[in-house]
């Protein structure tokens, strides 16, 4: 009996750890960190920067979102993308995290018709598909935390996006934070995979085709 409970442990031990392990694993060639001062040189350029959403607060980004927007600034201004597709929650009209997004970014500098916003990005799943089918991108350059970036990088290029992702080591400023938002990705790297390999699960919201992402694409 003791035999059969340790063997079950093992098995579910590997099974909870697994799609963690698919994901770091895919991920591996195709992700780096903004930690060092050549950083940008290391990522190739792509037409467009996908900003995963983190959450707000009233009017701001919290300072995890703020750091993604600050990476994708600077990918913008060393000419290493074109656009800036920003994905995130606005499930309700009090809270808007792409119009947030997108006010961010244009205090920073960046163009007003340079940034697109996909008002639907409810899960980083749901993002990925989003930007592939409702707003017509091949290749993404994907911002996030590096705690969660080899999920994000792995989830986009399921989705059939060329993606190189690009992660905030949020270790130096928001020690606590990161390591508890890491142990969540155990669950969420299981809900991904299941979405994207088991269901190929369509996004809670599809629609019709967006041509925002082309015009910001085509201007200027």
């Amino acid at each position: 009996m003791k035999r059969l409970a340790f063997q079950v442990a093992v098995g579910l031990s590997v099974l909870a750890i697994a799609p963690m392990t698919w994901a770091w694993l895919v991920s591996s060639p195709y992700r780096t960190d903004a930690v060092s001062g050549d950083w940008v040189e290391r990522v190739p350029a792509a037409p467009v920067a996908l900003v995963l959403g983190a959450g707000i607060w009233g009017d701001n980004p919290t300072p995890m979102l703020g750091s993604r927007l600050d990476i994708a600034t600077t990918l913008y201004a060393q000419g290493k993308i074109k656009a800036i597709l920003v994905s995130g929650d606005n499930h309700i009209k009090a809270y808007d995290e792409p119009t947030v997004m997108r006010d961010y970014l244009i205090a920073k500098g960046v163009p007003q018709d340079k940034i697109v916003l996909d008002y639907a990005g409810f899960d980083t799943w749901d993002s990925c598909v989003r930007a592939k089918k409702i707003f017509g991108a091949s290749a993404v350059t994907v911002v996030t935390q590096s705690f969660h970036l080899p999920r994000a990088v792995t989830l986009c290029r399921t989705a059939g996006l060329e993606a190189y992702g690009v992660g905030d080591d949020s270790t130096r400023t928001f020690r606590g934070t990161t390591y508890v938002y890491a142990a969540r990705e155990f669950l969420a790297s299981g809900k991904g995979f299941l979405d994207a390999v088991i269901l190929r699960s369509d996004p809670q919201f599809l629609g019709r085709y967006e041509t925002s992402l082309d015009q910001a694409l085509a201007s200027g």
